[in-house]
């Protein structure tokens, strides 16, 4: 993102000229043409409230779908409930003082300050700034990033699902929001964040949104604990056909993710379209022919599975690569978060339910680093001739660590602050009864 993410209001610039008196017989006002007044641009305005909602719709139902297919049938509502539950708060929170803290003007290079706290100062005359010399109205600019504060910690309940109390997994991504989310978007996004003043790439999310994400998941996975009978009991998916249309609205909505990180609708933003079709398509086949060759046969699981991991590996590329990079992309990070999900994930032995680390958080830390290279012109990126790989490439491992270790910790204790103040886990006879009885009282399905 560039620092046209920065919020600004713009001023009105409007004159009304003297009037002129002619001269002789004739006496006639002539009023001076008025200056330009800057305002919205209504195809952009438009573009991005679609893209807006695109975004809402990976969430609910998307998201929601894709994990309620990954966990048995007695744990189906618990995660509708949670996913559905987490982005209402976090969208509470965003507007109450989330925006403020990462985009509200402060020139501190890890808070955004509290200016714009209550939307302080926002009317509809408000602008926000583009990628030119255009601009959007604040608040479009405001509700798009309040989906991205929604999503993120909505992923993050796919790596302990089945067996956490639905107050504390709301409780944490409350905290974790204010304390993770909102200081790394301000890091990577805000003019005046640290991150972005080293100059890291980051188009739509792969530090902000899915490294934040795949780590705090991780963290989650290891101090909720296993799930009772990890390892020996049948855990399939009950409802593959629910994960790939909730997978398929995913690729829908990311759309909006994607191009409207561009903030206006023109060819940068049909540049991260395309590339947002080509990088995933190609991530599919790739985790196919994976499964093809490692286990004999190529599963649904593991196509909706490439699916995401395309999607994530481009988010952060997707607006400063070419599409034949987005191809080298998408058939590269399959075999490796494959890896992670198959191999690594059995030997260390942590329960990460619906492998939001080996995905969203192996994915995005691949395009992180992978950004850095195929932005370069000599790979059909759209970096300037002077593009040093290895400069940038230093740069986007900068930041890919500092959120790596900003997530790390700071999940850590604030998942012991849950524990202490509610407790993360659920009884042993609520998580063998299931938590859509033990937890909501309902049933997803009945015979």
């Amino acid at each position: 993102m560039s620092s046209s993410l920065i919020v600004k209001t713009a001023s009105r610039v409007g004159a009304t000229a003297a009037a002129i008196m002619a001269p002789a017989i004739a006496f006639a006002q002539e009023a001076a043409p008025a200056a330009a007044e800057i305002v919205p641009v209504k195809g952009d305005t438009a573009f991005m409230f679609l893209s807006t909602i695109l975004v809402l719709f990976m969430i609910i139902p998307g998201l929601a779908l894709f994990y309620g297919g990954l966990v048995r049938s007695k744990n189906m509502l618990s995660v509708l409930m949670q996913t559905t539950v987490i982005a209402c708060t976090v969208m509470i929170i965003w507007v109450v003082y989330g925006y403020s803290f990462a985009f509200g003007g402060s020139t501190n290079p890890f808070f955004g300050g509290t200016a714009k706290m209550f939307l302080a100062g926002v009317t509809p005359d408000s602008n926000a700034a583009t990628f030119s010399d255009a601009v959007i109205p604040e608040y479009v600019f405001i509700m798009f990033q309040m989906t991205f504060a929604a999503i993120t910690p909505a992923l993050i309940i796919g790596a302990f699902a089945e067996r956490i109390k639905f107050g504390a997994s709301v409780l944490f991504c409350a905290l974790w929001v204010t304390f993770v989310y909102f200081p790394v978007a301000h890091m990577v996004w805000d003019a005046n964040g640290y991150l972005f003043g080293l100059g890291a790439l980051d188009f739509a999310g792969g530090t902000v949104v899915h490294i934040n994400a795949g780590v705090a998941g991780l963290i989650g996975a290891i101090m909720v604990g296993k799930r009772i009978g990890f390892g020996k009991d049948m855990m399939a998916p009950h409802s593959l056909t629910l994960s790939m249309v909730g997978a398929a609205m995913l690729w829908f909505g990311w759309f909006g993710f994607n191009a409207g990180s561009n903030l206006e609708a023109n060819g940068g933003a049909m540049l991260a379209a395309i590339n947002t079709f080509i990088a995933t398509a190609a991530a599919t086949l790739s985790w196919a022919v994976s499964e093809k060759v490692t286990r004999g046969k190529a599963s649904m699981l593991g196509a909706i599975s490439g699916m995401v991991a395309g999607l994530v590996a481009v988010t952060p590329a997707c607006g400063s690569i070419g599409p034949m990079g987005a191809i080298v992309l998408g058939v590269l990070v399959s075999p490796l978060c494959y890896f992670f999900v198959s191999v690594v994930k059995n030997k260390f032995g942590y329960d990460d339910t619906a492998d939001v680390f080996g995905v969203h958080g192996i994915g995005g830390i691949f395009g992180a680093l992978a950004t850095g290279i195929l932005t370069a012109p000599s790979f059909g990126g759209t970096g300037a001739e002077d593009f040093s790989i290895g400069g940038q490439l230093y740069v986007q491992a900068v930041a890919v660590i500092v959120t790596i270790l900003w997530t790390g910790i700071g999940s850590a204790i604030l998942y012991k602050i849950t524990d202490l103040i509610i407790g993360l886990r659920v009884s042993p006879e609520a998580e063998r009864e299931g938590l859509d009885l033990a937890s909501h009282g309902e049933a997803a399905y009945h015979s």
